[in-house]
């Protein structure tokens, strides 16, 4: 296995694994991805590297599995203020779990939390990641 391009920032796009994604959406009805590419995209309503997420108006009840270099702390801080700001009712964040992070204490930990047990194995990858997984949800209080 290389472990290079897996601790290294290189690659920092990992396909959600399609049964986790049927888990999600089957609990929370998503309506928007938020940082998808054409051919991995997990809504009808979704926005690409060109489209710019971060920059567009989030609404509905969003998926985000963002890019995991450095400008992941960029994604979850634009989760966390499009719920608190009122333009999406819930962002669902599939992140790799640092939580020794400054983006992790920032905001992560405003969210309910739920640690995937093992490690995921992202499309595409015949082996499973080499880091763990949690997913961070931000949702309107009622």
């Amino acid at each position: 296995m290389n472990t290079e391009l897996h601790f290294s920032s290189a690659k920092c796009e990992w396909e959600t694994p399609q049964d986790l994604f049927d888990r999600l959406n089957a609990e929370h009805g998503f309506t928007l991805d938020v940082c998808a590419l054409p051919e991995n995209a997990k809504c009808d309503r979704y926005f690409t590297p060109s489209d710019n997420g971060l920059e567009k108006d989030w609404s509905g009840v969003c998926w985000m599995n963002p890019p995991y270099g450095r400008g992941i702390k960029h994604w979850i801080e634009k989760a966390y203020k499009s719920v608190i700001s009122g333009e999406a009712e819930k962002v669902v964040c599939l992140v790799p779990a640092r939580t020794d992070t400054a983006w992790w204490h920032d905001y992560c930990i405003k969210g309910k939390i739920e640690f995937i047990r093992g490690r995921l194995k992202f499309g595409g990858h015949k082996n499973s990641a080499p880091f763990p997984s949690a997913i961070v949800v931000f949702e309107r209080a009622v």
